[in-house]
């Protein structure tokens, strides 16, 4: 498995480039899967309007004027944690700095004179733009504009994946209470670690629908525009934790080969970021040597990586198919929901014991999902047709 780019470029091209323990396997993928439902979700709403059914919104928008002291003030901050970190990293790229890149980011450690160093070349940047605006506009003027749809995806997309990252981070939690209680503090140690995607799905899609009333785009179709971009990018993210060997695998499968490499049917995640060798009991390894579960697993974020992908091909193909706003993320609801219940049946996953049975946080939200689905399907239509029958002939 690849914890980083390290072990990736080793492996592949048999090449030893030490600096590329900064990127994390995971995490690349993670941003991967946010540009790639970006790009679709602005592609989807780009479409929409130019079908006139999205509207741009009226604002007003200084075009020459200086920039005040709150952007002069988070330029200074951004500039010096970017030289007290990051270049502060980048010249001790041999160091044991990069042994733990996460930890020193999330540590104390860096360095003041670069950081200083960062914050100056970034308010020097910051007013050499301002001089260039000042030539181009010598009075500050006040201009209407439109701002479209497609236009607030940067903004939309930060959103998802701040609220995202504190609701994967409280799912996961929840689902591990029992830990959660004992180390509090171990909990948040690293806040990329444990994050459960419902979580994230759930939290992230509340602040966007929020962002998006806001902004005036149309809840219904502002579903549907994500219906697809959020299978996608979950499918990618699989392919992170499948390569990074991140703990969400299955359980032990002992099955006969059918003649497949075991990366795809029972794996040991030889090298796992996860740092875990018992893959029942997610118990660490000993001291000091490379983490590889005791007995094979059944590959789940492979097959969900496909699975998702695949779904996700489906969802695009339907997208112009489907005319009733919100009938698409209705469906998207239904499909994330059966992969997911089905899936879970070889995951290893904290239970719950309801009346008698034992269930996961997963099953129990996925079921919801489905039936939520069914539910929105009909809620959808019925909203349609009354929409029709106000409309003047």
């Amino acid at each position: 498995m690849y914890p980083n780019f390290y072990h990736l470029f080793k492996d592949l091209f048999g090449v030893e480039i030490y600096g590329l323990v900064i990127i994390n396997t995971f995490g690349f993928f993670v941003a991967i899967a946010f540009l790639l439902a970006n790009y679709t979700m602005k592609l989807e709403l780009k479409r929409k309007e130019s079908e006139g059914l999205l509207q741009g919104m009226q604002a007003k928008k200084w075009f020459g004027k200086k920039g005040g002291i709150f952007d002069y003030a988070s330029t200074v901050f951004f500039g010096f944690i970017f030289g007290w970190k990051f270049l502060h990293l980048l010249f001790n790229m041999g160091s044991s700095l990069l042994d733990n890149p996460q930890q020193y980011l999330l540590s104390t450690d860096g360095s003041l004179v670069l950081g200083f160093l960062g914050a100056a070349v970034a308010v020097g940047m910051r007013y050499y733009d301002d001089l260039q605006m000042q030539k181009k506009y010598p009075e500050p003027v006040l201009k209407d504009v439109v701002i479209h749809p497609h236009q607030r995806m940067g903004t939309l997309t930060l959103v998802a994946a701040i609220a995202g990252l504190i609701g994967a981070k409280v799912f996961d939690h929840m689902e591990h209470w029992d830990e959660f209680i004992k180390d509090p503090l171990a909990a948040f140690a690293d806040p990329f670690a444990g994050l459960t995607f419902y979580g994230g799905l759930i939290c992230g899609g509340a602040a966007v629908l929020y962002c998006a009333n806001k902004y005036r785009i149309n809840w219904k179709h502002m579903l549907d525009v994500g219906g697809p971009a959020m299978m996608l990018a979950y499918g990618v993210g699989r392919i992170g934790c499948h390569m990074s060997g991140d703990g969400d695998w299955g359980i032990p499968n002992n099955t006969p080969n059918p003649g497949l490499p075991d990366w795809m049917w029972a794996y040991t995640y030889p090298n796992n970021v996860a740092q875990i060798c018992n893959p029942v009991t997610h118990a660490g390894c000993p001291e000091g040597t490379v983490p590889e579960l005791i007995c094979p697993v059944w590959p789940t974020p492979f097959y969900e990586a496909i699975a998702c992908i695949a779904l996700f091909g489906v969802l695009w193909y339907l997208r112009k198919r489907i005319s009733v706003p919100g009938v698409m993320f209705s469906l998207y609801l239904f499909l994330a929901g059966f992969e997911r219940f089905w899936i879970e049946k070889i995951r290893v996953n904290a239970t719950y014991k309801i009346a008698g049975m034992e269930i996961t946080q997963a099953e129990i939200i996925s079921t919801v999902m489905m039936i939520s689905a069914v539910i929105l399907y009909f809620f959808f239509k019925q909203l349609h047709k009354k929409s029709e029958k106000t409309i003047p002939t």
